[in-house]
């Protein structure tokens, strides 16, 4: 399978395609609530292929010098104008000069540092591109772009310590709460326990939530999103002192997880948490 990107505008189109087109995995994402496939990346891979120009209509296009960049960068989606770049890359493929026909230009970015898992929120945004721009004197800039997407795969934590929280009401009701480890990977079982160890009011059922958090901005500029990825009912009736509930959820399902993240820039003066 091959992914390739056309930009279709006068006097100009643009094609960009990697190198290992045919075998390197694609991921399928939501962008602006549609469904877009991207190339998927890991943090110590090499970004290299090829940009095809062609000019439209057989005419020949003067140009003050063609460059392709790969950038990353974080942008809040309230405020565009917010937003900081963490990499920033450049080659040069032609000097200044004319454009005749079509012309393919190889490109490569080797040991480029990918430190952030890409991540497309409800505020917030993180993406890496590559943009490839054509200068020209008085008519303005050809820009295309070409967004891929990383993934930051870490080793597993040596210091993994199980979760256990009481919570309750004073001399009505005292649950204990048992998590069999703190951090999860995404397709990881989660199992647990929950101890009744005081009820003296009537229970209609429980439900255990998953909920992902978004945390943007900062003092009078945050903006907390909470969203209910998925809910179950795991007890119908009223528990007895002494009970407790088995728990066992399956994390692999659900397919809007995404790894618990920050990044911070005093600049832009932001928290990114999912």
């Amino acid at each position: 399978m091959s992914l390739t990107s056309f930009f279709t505008g006068a006097p100009a189109k643009f094609k960009v395609t990697f190198a290992d087109a045919d075998t390197r995995q694609t991921v399928t994402t939501k962008v602006n609530e549609k469904d877009v496939e991207q190339y998927l990346f890991s943090a110590s891979d090499n970004v290299c292929g090829t940009v095809d120009i062609e000019v439209t209509g057989g005419k020949k296009m003067e140009h003050t010098g063609i460059k392709i960049e790969l950038i990353g960068h974080i942008e809040l989606l309230y405020d565009r104008s917010n937003t900081f770049e963490f990499t920033s890359l450049v080659r040069e493929l032609e000097t200044p000069g004319v454009l005749d026909g079509s012309k393919s230009y190889p490109f490569e970015f080797t040991a480029v540092e990918k430190q952030y898992e890409s991540y497309e929120g409800i505020n917030v945004r993180l993406r890496y591109f590559l943009r490839v721009s054509v200068g020209r004197s008085y008519s303005g800039k050809l820009i295309h772009e070409e967004t891929f997407r990383v993934q930051v795969v870490n080793e597993a934590p040596e210091n993994n310590p199980p979760i256990k929280m009481e919570v309750g009401i004073e001399d009505c009701l005292h649950i204990e709460f048992e998590y069999n480890k703190s951090r999860y990977h995404l397709r990881d079982v989660v199992h647990g326990k929950i101890f009744f160890l005081l009820v003296r009011i009537k229970i209609k059922n429980m439900e255990v939530a998953i909920i992902r958090r978004e945390s943007t901005g900062s003092g009078p500029n945050a903006f907390n999103e909470i969203e209910t990825v998925a809910k179950f009912e795991i007890m119908d009736g009223a528990p007895v002192r002494g009970e407790s509930i088995p728990i066992r959820l399956f994390l692999g399902g659900f397919d809007n997880l995404t790894p618990a993240q920050r990044s911070e820039e005093r600049r832009v003066g932001k928290e990114c948490r999912s």
